[in-house]
């Protein structure tokens, strides 16, 4: 007889899980009850997104059971996970780029007939089931032309579309501000309220802090703890994460900075986005951080910048010389890198080796008069920055689409590091990556920054902006709005420029 009756909505006991002769998962158990946020926490590579592909039907367990309400699961595929009420927002966006934010949200009720629906009831609905989450996003749009904020929203808003009674969120504030992420929590504990079940993946640990009931913890495929959170705290539970105590998140800022700008931004007004009129400096060996709400034209103003995007007016100085980069490529040729936010649509080629990845902007250089490669000098090139970099990877011709998010990110900051690069802009450098992975990032820069190089940090992470730049500035409506410097740093002045305010 199968226990029917359950405190829990959810019970995996005793999963375990191999592909191969690796083993991801041994002997994993997660218990969420109904109504609860549950936060399932680990290192990239812990087994979270393993175990709840099992959860949700995308994998098959090799062993243990999966009880829902206490009935024994186990469902095949995904559908069959959402047909029993189990869906799943993943880190990695799968929404049709070419449909509309409506078509998406609604996608699993089209089928064959989309032509016969109801489309005026539809996109009223999708309007109504955005707006609850807090956002506004015209349901009509096409995917492709939505920012990865209103993107995630629409992931989000597709999963509550269904009948849901156990909710997966895997890291879905990486890319929101402060406003943004206040908003899900709000509808999180909507959700909580109507007796939905959230497990919660982040390696944002003070959001667990913050929203979560219960947390699991997994390391290396297995259970290191589960507790309520109200009897733990950030140091019990990152050293149950990494197994051993991490006491200095940042590193120790000692890089002497140059007097003089190396790199400057005057007047700059973009042709097609909302940047208009930012002015701003680099010196050699800075980190400047740029903060400011969604929106407020981070993203835009660092693809002007580099040439993705066409500026209509301004002036961009590198080295005392004005330089007006056309497309990335001309930006390259003046050494000037950006490392993406969205890092697998636009920083790496996930099917190509770690080795092609980090050759792709230095053939120049490791190819012989003839313009073919020197198969030793990018070997050198690449395993020197493997090391440096401290790259976890089997072999340099292992594709990068297997690495961690970690590691992924460290392959296109060692992209343009080949290059000797003189100026950087990484745009969220530790979105999706975990704490161990944060630290080997965050020291990155900092070694970065001590070559003389100038590091420009785009980050919705305000910790993380006060904890690694030497000088911040805030842009408001595609502009900037305020400066701080080191001993100006706080949360409140961040958020007073953001919204357009002065500071008292």
């Amino acid at each position: 007889m199968q226990n029917v009756e359950s405190e829990y909505r959810i019970e995996m006991t005793g999963i375990s899980k191999s592909f191969g002769v690796v083993s991801v998962l041994k002997n994993v158990d997660l218990k969420v009850k109904p109504g609860e946020i549950h936060a399932l926490i680990g290192e990239n590579g812990a087994g979270k997104s393993t175990l709840i592909k099992i959860l949700s039907g995308v994998h098959q367990k090799d062993s243990g059971k999966v009880l829902l309400n206490g009935k024994e699961i186990n469902p095949k595929n995904t559908h069959e996970g959402q047909v029993l009420g189990i869906n799943v927002v993943y880190q990695e966006l799968s929404l049709v780029k070419d449909l509309s934010v409506a078509e998406n949200i609604y996608l699993h009720q089209l089928g064959a007939n989309r032509f016969w629906m109801n489309w005026k009831e539809i996109i009223n609905d999708a309007n109504i089931l955005i707006n609850s989450l807090g956002f506004d996003i015209d349901p009509t749009a096409i995917i492709r032309d939505l920012s990865i904020v209103q993107k995630q929203v629409v992931e989000i808003a597709k999963a509550l579309s269904e009948d849901t009674k156990v909710l997966v969120l895997d890291e879905p504030t990486t890319v929101f501000d402060p406003t943004d992420t206040k908003k899900l929590f709000n509808t999180l504990f909507k959700l909580k309220k109507k007796g939905i079940s959230i497990i919660y993946i982040s390696h944002h640990l003070d959001e667990i802090f913050k929203i979560a009931d219960a947390v699991t913890v997994l390391k290396d495929g297995a259970n290191t703890g589960s507790m309520p959170v109200g009897e733990t705290n950030m140091d019990g539970v990152i050293q149950l994460m990494i197994g051993r105590e991490l006491k200095d998140l940042y590193p120790v800022r000692t890089v002497e900075i140059g007097e003089v700008p190396i790199f400057e931004v005057k007047n700059l007004t973009a042709k097609d986005t909302l940047v208009k009129d930012v002015s701003f400096s680099v010196r050699a060996g800075e980190v400047l951080g740029i903060a400011g709400l969604g929106g407020s034209g981070r993203t835009e103003t660092a693809k002007l910048i580099f040439g993705a995007d066409r500026k209509k007016s301004g002036t961009i100085t590198l080295m005392g010389k004005d330089i007006h980069p056309k497309s990335p490529v001309d930006a390259v040729k003046h050494a000037i890198g950006f490392v993406p936010e969205d890092r697998k649509e636009e920083g790496v080629f996930l099917s190509l080796s770690v080795s092609k990845n980090i050759s792709l902007t230095n053939f120049k250089s490791i190819a012989n008069k003839l313009g073919f490669i020197n198969r030793k000098k990018e070997v050198q090139n690449v395993s020197s920055l493997i090391e440096q970099l401290n790259i976890k990877t089997s072999s340099r011709e292992l594709a990068v689409k297997n690495l961690s998010g970690g590691n992924q990110q460290k392959v296109v900051l060692a992209k343009w590091l080949s290059i000797d690069s003189k100026v950087i802009i990484i745009d969220e450098p530790t979105r999706g990556v975990d704490v161990g992975a944060k630290v080997d990032i965050y020291k990155l820069i900092n070694e970065v920054a001590k070559k003389g190089v100038g590091v420009i940090v785009i980050s919705s992470d305000m910790g993380e902006v006060m904890g690694i730049s030497d000088r911040i500035i805030v842009l408001h409506q595609g502009t900037v709005f305020g400066e701080l410097s080191k001993e100006q740093f706080s949360e409140e002045n961040i958020l007073r420029y953001a919204i357009g305010e002065q500071l008292q």
